[in-house]
């Protein structure tokens, strides 16, 4: 083994030791900190391996880091697979395969129990007698086929109920302009509204054709009648589904019902971000939706051992399935997986979604040309990212070069302040790591010295507590930026550099000065501006990074506006404190809620007595006229 561990002969000594039984082991480095998290039917067997022979530079490179290991016996193969998902989310280990935390992935749903039904998002699939379409990858694109079906079927989109808000009101502007249907006018009739509901239903299923040959005879039979506005809005209509029919690509008949998984590897090194992942979700003989997973240079992805060894896919099979509510009872993968892995998934798939399913690796045929495809877009969708990432190197070192600084800024931290009058001061921080913005690693420091209102004051107390962080183990701030941009102008440089000193650091620091447009005008120093308007990939990141930073502080100071608002109306109500105030916002998520809440839900709050609820119950319910309400 290339560039073996100080630690070899230990290890293979220690390895050697371990029973032939099912388990984890959990791989750490010099530092005590896990980097590899893997399981296996035979724990000595495996573990063996890593300190035996020749492997693909990232096992070796991951191999060679290892100075200890622990071990963790479990009775069922099934149990070490649930268990090494559980400890890669738990670890985050650097040669792990880790996907973004999701809580679940959303649905489009179909209430066609209701009266009127409406299309909307739910987190769950649950036997309510509804339709649901998906999962979909992110809310983002159900909301997206959400409005283009409301905008091409003419449905409402609004927050009104049907029946009960016919007639209360008069129509929205979205009526006016011809894009709903005016349900609320009660000229609409239900049997013409379930219509529109199920060619939705229709369209969602991936049968686009059929509603636009529908669509395309009403349109030739309005123009025939001499009915031209009613056949532009159908032209319209026929238009926006085309666009929809896009995002919907057919791969077979209608009752095929599968997920594939495409995988696209590289063995180039130093490319960050080369390996891939695709996921083409088919539902109805469609491709309703996919999704891309990019795993980092140091992330072990697939390698060759034969037969008997434990894929690293697994772990990620198991926690792509995880956080879903529907597994199909298919899916389809473009690589293998050993024989015993790919049973254990299937029984855990089966047991999980409550049906059967198979996860096979198709050789032949149109399952295999599935495949094939998800394995191209995969590569397409490697290169791109890593096109992305060698602009963004680029970009970064063109900014080095305008600053001269040493390093290329890998991490930027940009800080704002934002604050109303003497009230809800806050700063806003956020990072950009590798030239991307990172919404994880956003932070906000509300000050906690009164006498802050002064902008300088504000930004040094900010910092100082930013700067306490650094170095410090399992701290989420812990690694020190490589450059700080500051919104504001030479002051705020030589205050916090003053500051930086004081406390040790050598950092880079420079302020982002706006125009008189309130945009992105150059980079200031103690020693003068730095112009980078000339250099428009530069100016970009810098002006994305000032706009973010800026939006971010404003939203956290509006959002501690809005909590003390609702917390000093509570406070109005006799018996009723900042603690019980803060406890009734906790349990009920909201004012509203709690307007709504009977004296018993109120009572039920942990600290709230029974006259505290009668209190609160009475205030808002004693005149239903009153503003509070």
């Amino acid at each position: 083994m290339a560039d073996c561990s100080p630690n070899i002969d230990f290890l293979r000594e220690k390895s050697a030791a371990l029973p032939r039984i099912p388990g984890v082991y959990i791989m750490q480095n010099a530092a005590g900190k896990v980097i590899y998290v893997g399981k296996s039917r035979s724990l000595r067997d495996r573990v063996s391996q890593y300190f035996h022979g020749a492997h693909d530079a990232k096992t070796s490179r991951m191999a060679a880091s290892v100075h200890d290991f622990r071990f963790i016996t479990c009775d069922t193969e099934m149990e070490a697979l649930a268990l090494e998902n559980s400890l890669i989310k738990q670890y985050t280990p650097k040669y792990n395969i880790k996907l973004k935390d999701a809580k679940s992935y959303p649905y489009i749903k179909i209430n066609v129990k209701a009266p009127w039904p409406r299309i909307t998002m739910d987190r769950k699939r649950t036997p309510d007698g509804s339709l649901y379409f998906g999962p979909y990858s992110s809310t983002g694109t159900v909301f997206s086929v959400i409005h283009q079906l409301e905008r091409t079927l003419r449905l409402p989109s609004c927050k009104r109920k049907f029946p009960e808000d016919i007639g209360r009101e008069r129509p929205c502007v979205y009526y006016q302009m011809g894009r709903c249907m005016g349900v609320c006018t009660g000229e609409v009739d239900e049997s013409d509204y379930r219509a529109s509901i199920e060619q939705a239903a229709g369209i969602l299923r991936g049968g686009t054709r059929g509603v636009i040959a529908d669509l395309t005879e009403k349109m030739e039979k309005a123009a025939e009648a001499l009915e031209f506005e009613t056949a532009a809005k159908h032209r319209d209509a026929i238009e926006s589904l085309k666009k929809l029919g896009e995002r919907q690509k057919a791969v077979g008949s209608p009752d095929v019902e599968c997920d594939v998984i495409g995988l696209h590897l590289t063995n180039l090194e130093g490319v960050r971000f080369r390996d891939c992942a695709t996921v083409f979700y088919v539902r109805s003989g469609y491709i309703a939706d996919s999704e891309h997973f990019l795993f980092g240079g140091d992330e072990i992805t697939f390698e060759e051992d034969g037969d008997e060894s434990d894929s690293p896919f697994s772990a990620f099979l198991m926690s792509l399935y995880q956080s879903r509510e529907f597994i199909p009872g298919e899916i389809l993968l473009s690589f293998d997986i050993p024989e015993h892995d790919r049973t254990l998934l299937q029984e855990y798939f089966t047991e999980r979604s409550g049906h059967r399913v198979e996860v096979r690796t198709p050789k032949r045929g149109a399952s295999k040309y599935l495949c094939d495809m998800a394995v191209t877009d995969a590569a397409k969708h490697s290169e791109n990212n890593a096109k992305r990432d060698r602009d963004d190197e680029r970009t970064l070192a063109a900014l080095a070069s305008m600053l001269h600084l040493e390093v290329l800024p890998e991490r930027i931290e940009a800080y704002d302040i934002s604050n109303l009058g003497d009230e809800h001061i806050t700063c806003g921080m956020v990072t950009a790591v590798d030239g991307k913005l990172k919404k994880s690693e956003y932070r906000t420091f509300t000050m906690k010295s009164k006498d802050t209102q002064d902008d300088y004051a504000a930004m040094t107390e900010a910092l100082t507590r930013r700067l306490a962080h650094i170095g410090k183990p399992g701290d989420g701030m812990s690694a020190a930026p490589d450059l700080i941009l500051l919104d504001g102008g030479r002051g705020h440089v030589s205050v916090i550099r003053e500051r930086m000193a004081k406390e040790g650091y050598d950092i880079p620091v420079f302020g982002m000065v706006k125009d008189e447009h309130h945009k992105t005008r150059t980079l200031v120093d103690e020693e003068g501006e730095i112009n980078i308007a000339r250099q428009a990939d530069v100016f970009r990141l810098v002006y994305g990074i000032q706009e973010e930073v800026h939006r971010y502080a404003v939203s956290r100071m509006m959002g501690a506006k809005r909590r003390t608002v609702k917390t000093s109306t509570l406070e109005k109500i006799r018996g009723i404190g900042p603690a019980k105030a803060k406890a009734l916002l906790a349990a009920f998520r909201s004012l509203a809620a709690l307007k709504t809440a009977d004296r018993e839900a109120i009572a039920a709050v942990p600290g709230i007595s029974a006259s505290d609820a009668d209190n609160i119950y009475q205030y808002y319910h004693s005149n239903p006229n009153d503003e509070r309400n």
